[in-house]
């Protein structure tokens, strides 16, 4: 499937996003601009099932394969949050970025009851600002407002196929492909003492925000940039 993409800025270096469940292109708005002003290309891309991409058909196999039909190869960063860090994993080797980063990535779901789609539509369907703000009290209104964006562009089915091929699923990868970072937040949902220990020990190098919850890019912008900067300079080196 080809991914609806959307690329901006002007400079050398090109960088990849991929969001999480739920969301869409919009959510990495900060991060872009800062990518930006660092002298990137940024493509970002909604995932099946979300934004202004194709419904239907979801299965993993197809979360990577759309990425290597819509994104670019050789990229010089790649990020991938949550359900995107997955997918981003299953496309990493094809893509073969010269940097890729996991925030939060979804490769160790708890398992989620089976009528997860029906759920989620409920909640699409009554989530307003207010209930968003008090979820997230460290967003600022433009994160509020893609967040909104994101529920009303996405299919509940996807979280359908998450429940029955996802979540209570072990999808580690076995190695990192090209050099890697897991950055999950303190108060994280995916990434337990265990996986990280072993993730380190299957090659990825494993960091974590302070304070931060699952959405660290709307959370904490400036501490995730700020691991990722010293990240890069000492892979690169």
């Amino acid at each position: 499937m080809n991914l609806e993409t959307y690329t901006n800025g002007s400079g050398e270096r090109t960088a990849i996003l991929v969001h999480g469940a739920a969301a869409d292109h919009g959510t990495w708005h900060a991060v872009e601009s800062a990518l930006i002003e660092r002298g990137h290309r940024v493509v970002s891309v909604d995932m099946r099932g979300h934004g202004r991409s194709p419904r239907g058909d979801y299965s993993l196999a197809a979360l990577g394969d759309d990425l290597v039909d819509s994104l670019p190869v050789g990229a010089d960063l790649a990020i991938g949050h949550s359900m995107g860090g997955l997918a981003l994993s299953l496309a990493v080797e094809r893509l073969a970025p010269a940097h890729a980063v996991y925030v939060d990535p979804a490769f160790r779901l708890p398992p989620m009851p089976a009528d997860a789609g029906e759920r989620m539509r409920r909640v699409f369907a009554t989530a307003d600002a207010a209930h968003v703000r008090a979820m997230n009290p460290r967003w600022n209104d433009l994160d509020v407002a893609r967040e909104l964006a994101g529920f009303a562009a996405c299919d509940p089915e996807f979280y359908t196929f998450v429940a029955e091929e996802v979540a209570g699923r072990d999808l580690l990868p076995d190695e990192p492909h090209v050099p890697s970072l897991v950055l999950h937040a303190e108060n994280t949902i995916t990434i337990d003492a265990r996986t990280a220990d072993e993730l380190a020990d299957r090659g990825f190098d494993v960091r974590m925000v302070p304070n931060a919850a699952h959405c660290i890019h709307r959370d904490d912008l400036p501490g995730l940039l700020a691991e990722l900067d010293s990240w890069v300079r000492v892979a690169a080196t």
